[in-house]
């Protein structure tokens, strides 16, 4: 099972848009078994894939009740290859109660439910959609992941945070899973504007931030589908962001080949 976070310490990058509508694709056109992790508390994931709840498990239990079987979390979706574990507004609690818990190690709580999950060989993929912050939790989703995927929007405080972002992958690669990778910066919400091209060369230019070639157009269809909880790709096809998810999912595919 090969685990991606999608993460930017920004918010309003598309990050959500990201996770499902990769999920999605995987599972619809590439026929891949997907499991969806809500890691932020908003559970925006959850509520597009009509999970969301705060009377059911969720990933706040994953990370602190013990002996938790995993797959008690994870919630069916009308789609046959999605599955979400999904979050809600406990998520907060949680994070504060890990670090308060120094009786068991805290950074791998949610690689050791993933691992047992992933024993299995059910699914092909794990997504996570995580929090715009640094957090015991995103710490958690690093620690489990193999690839890091960060979505960009080119304006005038892009690039916020993104050396420290990197600093933290680095870090926890160094020091916890040696594994993760950067396997690239996505650029969403694109409208083609003159400020968008020199922010886009400047990151091009910047090694050390490898940048897929596909970048996804922004489309007035994003919010329709969002308030109608359909994915991009099913509510859209021919719209700009829906085909420049089907390119990306490509390419990333196509890249992990190499």
């Amino acid at each position: 099972m090969k685990t991606i976070s999608i993460i930017n310490l920004k918010g309003g990058v598309a990050k959500t848009l990201t996770a499902d509508s990769m999920a999605h694709v995987l599972a619809t056109l590439h026929n891949k078994r997907v499991l969806l992790v809500d890691n932020d508390k908003q559970g925006n994931t959850s509520k597009a894939f009509g999970v969301h709840s705060y009377d059911d498990k969720s990933i706040s239990d994953v990370l602190t009740a013990r002996r938790l079987d995993p797959r008690e979390v994870i919630k069916k979706t009308r789609f046959e290859n999605i599955d979400v574990m999904p979050a809600n507004m406990t998520l907060i609690r949680a994070n504060m109660e890990v670090l308060m818990d120094s009786t068991r190690p805290q950074q791998t709580r949610l690689r050791s439910a993933l691992n047992a999950i992933a024993e299995e060989n059910f699914y092909d993929f794990c997504i996570i959609d995580n929090a715009p912050d640094i957090n015991i939790s995103t710490i958690n989703a690093l620690v489990a992941s193999d690839d890091v995927i960060i979505p960009i929007k080119i304006d005038k405080y892009a690039f916020d945070g993104l050396e420290e972002l990197k600093e933290q992958i680095e870090d926890t690669r160094d020091d916890l899973n040696p594994r993760l990778r950067l396997a690239g910066c996505l650029i969403t919400c694109f409208i083609r504007a003159d400020a968008e091209k020199q922010g886009e060369a400047w990151l091009r230019s910047r090694p050390e931030y490898p940048v897929f070639d596909t970048r996804i157009r922004y489309s007035d269809k994003v919010t329709e589908s969002t308030f109608s909880e359909i994915p991009i790709v099913e509510y859209s096809r021919r719209s700009g962001t829906a085909m420049d998810y089907i390119a990306f999912v490509q390419e990333y595919l196509r890249r992990g080949k190499q």
